[in-house]
């Protein structure tokens, strides 16, 4: 069975046809053109597929489409040119192949949407669930400090 749900999508409200059984993840990346929504694992255990559905974090592998119907989506595409989050990963060089950063910028996004100021231990309670398979933790909690900065103080 397929069912036609509305959404926003970072921030352009869509229509479209779903399989009852189609991951929000084929959804966004294949249907939508959500590039930066990735699949690396496909169990909800990496967060290469983080994204934030009304302002909180999920696993879009493991979520059905038609569970969104109704929802404010945002990726790392809706994010506006010069995000502090985005520029500061940029800054800190806090990336190597790239593939997971989109998911730990949603994370970051989040995080400091609830909590302007986190300390370092919060910033990495936070991003616990997602992976980086290139090791670069130092950098990439760097870049969510920094962004706390310039947040705090802009």
């Amino acid at each position: 069975m397929s069912t036609t749900i509305e959404i926003s999508l970072n921030g352009t409200p869509e229509r479209i046809l779903v399989d009852d059984g189609e991951l929000l993840l084929d959804t966004l990346r294949r249907r939508l053109g959500c590039t930066s929504v990735r699949e690396g694992c496909g169990v909800g255990m990496c967060g290469a597929c983080t994204v934030l559905v009304n302002g909180a974090s999920i696993s879009s592998c493991l979520t059905l489409a038609v569970r969104a119907g109704g929802a404010e989506i945002t990726t790392a595409e809706g994010l506006p040119p010069g995000h502090p989050v985005v520029a500061a990963f940029v800054a800190a060089g806090a990336l190597q192949c790239g593939y997971c950063i989109p998911g730990f910028v949603m994370m970051a996004t989040e995080l400091l949407a609830g909590d302007p100021s986190p300390d370092r231990e919060a910033i990495t309670r936070h991003i616990a669930g997602n992976i980086c398979r290139c090791g670069t933790y130092p950098e990439i909690l760097n870049a969510i400090a920094a962004a706390a900065s310039a947040t705090a103080s802009g």
